[in-house]
């Protein structure tokens, strides 16, 4: 945080489950000015530039004819939680070319062969395993994947990620594995309208990725931060977040609370 003045921002997940549905192209286009907003606001706050705040849409659960809108106002890519139905959207909207899928849920081994196929990128490594299954896919289907590690800044043993600890020996493997290219970071942090609890889990981020930068392996990325979502992602920027995977804010609320799609993967996966 470039900044001596303390931030008293809050968090928004009180409009969870309550944003209004996006159904036209030019709700789209209002809501995508109004997050672009927000982003320019909290980096003014501390001194960023917007350009270097990536704001990834999370259409996971809409319907193709809602993502279609989506990129009718402009969205090139499209952030999915699970692979198959992000392949099946990937399969549905292969005429829109330039249309690329970032996959930001948890991963099982043996759906490593769909990611290999259709991302352009993945925010939820966080096994040995999944890399493994991953570089075999991805080197069949000659291709390569841009990378996220994701940390389990919370604490939640709902959640998951790597713990804080154990990140610095993973980087270190994952020099082997020539067709995943690691970019940075990715965090979930405390789903809480605590906001100073939610901060905190940003800040650990920011200054893990600071100290592991000072001996990163060779081709190791760690210049990004992918934290924050519809109700955090002002104070993940306001704490150096260079990726917000904003979801409900461009697309409005779902239909069923996050346990219905995903009754494994914890609380807190809201976007």
């Amino acid at each position: 945080m470039n900044t001596d003045i303390p931030l008293e921002t809050s968090t928004r997940h009180d409009q969870h489950g309550r944003w209004p549905q996006a159904e036209s192209v030019e709700d789209f286009r209002h809501n995508l000015a109004a997050v672009h907003a927000r982003i320019a606001a909290a980096c003014q706050r501390v001194g960023h530039d917007p350009a270097s705040v990536r704001l990834l849409p999370v259409s996971k659960t809409k319907p193709e004819a809602s993502l279609r809108l989506a990129y009718a106002a402009g969205c090139r890519v499209l952030g999915e939680n699970k692979p198959q139905e992000a392949y099946r959207k990937w399969e549905a909207m292969a005429d829109l070319t330039d249309l690329r899928w970032s996959v930001i849920g948890h991963l099982q081994t043996n759906k490593a062969k769909l990611v290999a196929r259709f991302a352009s990128e993945f925010q939820a490594l966080d096994s040995l395993r999944v890399a493994e299954a991953l570089e075999r896919r991805l080197q069949a289907e000659g291709r390569g994947l841009d990378v996220f590690v994701q940390v389990n800044t919370s604490g939640e043993v709902s959640k998951y990620g790597l713990p804080p600890d154990e990140v610095a020996a993973f980087l270190r493997e994952l020099p082997a594995f020539s067709a995943l290219r690691v970019r940075g970071l990715m965090t979930l942090a405390l789903f809480s309208a605590e906001a100073e609890r939610v901060r905190e889990c940003f800040v650990l981020l920011r200054g893990l990725r600071d100290r592991l930068r000072q001996d990163a392996p060779d081709g190791i990325g760690l210049d990004e931060l992918s934290m924050g979502m519809s109700g955090d992602y002002e104070i993940a920027i306001e704490e150096g977040a260079t990726v917000v995977r904003v979801g409900q804010a461009i697309f409005g609320a779902r239909a069923m609370p996050d346990a219905y799609y995903w009754p494994s993967a914890g609380e807190g996966e809201t976007n």
